[in-house]
């Protein structure tokens, strides 16, 4: 992989990654149209999400701090030596610190559970292109029928376990692991702007533990003839990060004014521009 190849790969994925149609589909899609003509893999693709989440703790950074400073205080009794004190009954961000650990358990079991399938199979690009469409009309429903009335500060376990489960079926690219939580969080009544900032903040334990993860285990991979590259990562990465942080900015702003439907309409036009792809034989679906 080349220079420029990672540049356009990083700014990709910053592009994508928060919008709610699946960077992952976008990074595999691209990567067969490029020059070395191959799917980056999925270790490339959790790796340069570091970036992108990096985005997110330096947006959220004052969100994260007080999420963490009453998580932490709350589980050590400072609000009170009871169970429910101690489980953030008298803190909305001890609360949230919770929501986010119980919402994070799903798409880390089914993650290890079913990692071989995630990295071959699931990665059929005709499987994508289903899931895109398929996804679009669930977000399109979520936004119509939503109430938009709930806040952050009012989740509760329920929608914690459901918003999780929502995050890990984006394992499967081409659902989006914003478009999964935000359709979601939009059926459970949340504003646009709370299934937003949620899914952000969701995304940061597993998104970051994946990327790791792929680091430690796969350098071989990245390294090997055939791989992209340490170099490439790294400035894919990096790339993602600068990107990525000035979508949120915008992202965040749009939500609060507009509907999700230009993403759903996009989301049936990328799908259906990967079935031609595929019975051109442009790109190959595995």
């Amino acid at each position: 992989m080349t220079w420029w190849e990672a540049v356009l790969l990083g700014l990709i994925q910053g592009l994508t990654e928060f919008l709610p149609i699946s960077s992952s589909a976008h990074v595999r899609v691209l990567g067969e149209l490029l020059p070395h003509g191959a799917d980056p893999g999925a270790a490339f693709t959790a790796i340069i999400q570091i970036g992108t989440e990096a985005a997110v703790l330096v947006y959220f950074r004052k969100d994260i701090v007080a999420i963490l400073k009453a998580w932490t205080g709350a589980l050590l009794g400072h609000d009170g030596k009871d169970r429910a004190s101690r489980l953030g009954a008298h803190s909305p961000e001890a609360r949230l610190g919770w929501w986010v650990i119980i919402g994070s358990l799903p798409i880390v079991i089914l993650g290890v559970l079913f990692k071989d399938s995630i990295e071959t199979a699931l990665r059929n690009l005709w499987i994508t292109a289903t899931v895109l469409a398929v996804f679009a009309l669930v977000l399109a429903w979520a936004d119509r029928i939503g109430a938009k009335r709930r806040e952050l500060r009012e989740l509760n376990g329920k929608d914690a376990v459901l918003l999780g489960l929502a995050q890990a079926m984006a394992l499967v690219p081409g659902v989006s692991r914003s478009g999964g939580t935000i359709s979601m969080g939009l059926f459970l009544g949340l504003t646009r702007e709370a299934a937003a900032r949620y899914s952000f903040l969701l995304a940061i334990p597993a998104v970051l533990g994946s990327g790791l993860f792929e680091l430690a285990t796969e350098i071989d991979g990245l390294t090997h003839a055939d791989g992209p590259g340490l170099v490439s990562t790294a400035i894919a990465t990096l790339v993602a990060f600068v990107v990525g942080y000035a979508v949120i900015v915008w992202f965040l702003r749009l939500v609060t004014t507009r509907s999700f439907m230009p993403f759903v309409v996009y989301r049936i036009l990328f799908a259906g521009v990967i079935v031609g792809l595929l019975t051109t034989g442009v790109v190959s679906a595995l």
